[in-house]
């Protein structure tokens, strides 16, 4: 085989694993709860959640949306965004208002069927996907997440942001929301782990999952060391909101911004 015909190869076996992947979630194949594979249970818990996520995630949904708007108005996304980990389309439809073109992908088939429904503007593509086994088709201006990257194991968190840097241009931005750590009360840790959680759902099945609360100091501090140069502040009471960008060669950060 000829070199140029080495990726495309890998991309198609890539594919083809991670659909693979997110099937054997669904059917059990891949225990949701077991601690070899924790990634997996996760699909699966968000698979089984999806029908009722808007409302257990943020009770007042219209609320949730004015809040939603003010926050993705203050981050400024622009140009085109990939939003990882769409969920239902709360997100993608403020995104959408503000940005060139808009790359959704989630894990969850039924979370994206929700958020089709929901978002249907011309500029706005979805694509069900595994982040971590996704191979994207050009570089974006924006990376944009909301409440993912709480549910990236500690082991990952390098790899992810080395992928990040490989999907945004060269003055992108990566821009995120999620939960603080005063937030944490809410959830009950696995005995002896300070990163898996134990969650129930309305039909009363039981999943294991990844949710490291983000702290604004101790998750720039992180990503300092791993050369990007980050700005994470507060939100109310139980939200943060970051902005980070790939620090250049000389260890400066071109461009850098403020969050309104």
């Amino acid at each position: 085989m000829n070199p140029p015909d080495v990726l495309p190869a890998a991309v198609v076996l890539l594919a083809d694993f991670c659909v693979s992947f997110i099937e054997r979630t669904a059917t059990g194949a891949v225990p949701p709860s077991d601690g070899h594979d924790v990634a997996a249970g996760q699909v699966a818990y968000y698979r089984r959640r999806a029908s009722e996520y808007d409302v257990t995630a943020y009770g007042d949904v219209d609320a949730a949306r004015a809040r939603i708007t003010r926050v993705v108005a203050a981050l400024r996304p622009a140009g085109n965004v990939l939003e990882i980990a769409c969920g239902t389309g709360l997100w993608t439809s403020a995104l959408a208002g503000v940005a060139s073109t808009v790359t959704a992908i989630d894990a969850a088939p039924e979370a994206v069927d929700i958020a089709r429904g929901r978002v249907q503007a011309a500029n706005v593509r979805f694509e069900v996907a595994d982040v971590f086994c996704w191979a994207a088709a050009a570089r974006f201006d924006t990376v944009f997440f909301a409440f993912w990257l709480s549910h990236v194991p500690a082991s990952r968190f390098g790899q992810f942001w080395r992928q990040l840097r490989g999907l945004v241009t060269g003055h992108g931005r990566v821009l995120f929301v999620d939960e603080h750590p005063d937030a944490c009360g809410k959830e009950a840790y696995a005995a002896g782990s300070d990163e898996i959680i134990q969650r129930r759902l309305g039909d009363g099945s039981e999943h294991r999952l990844v949710k490291v609360f983000v702290h604004p100091g101790q998750t720039s501090a992180r990503l300092h060391q791993l050369g990007w140069q980050g700005c994470i502040r507060r939100d109310g009471n139980d939200w943060v909101i970051g902005e980070a960008r790939p620090a250049n060669r000389s260890g400066r950060t071109p461009g850098t911004s403020k969050i309104q």
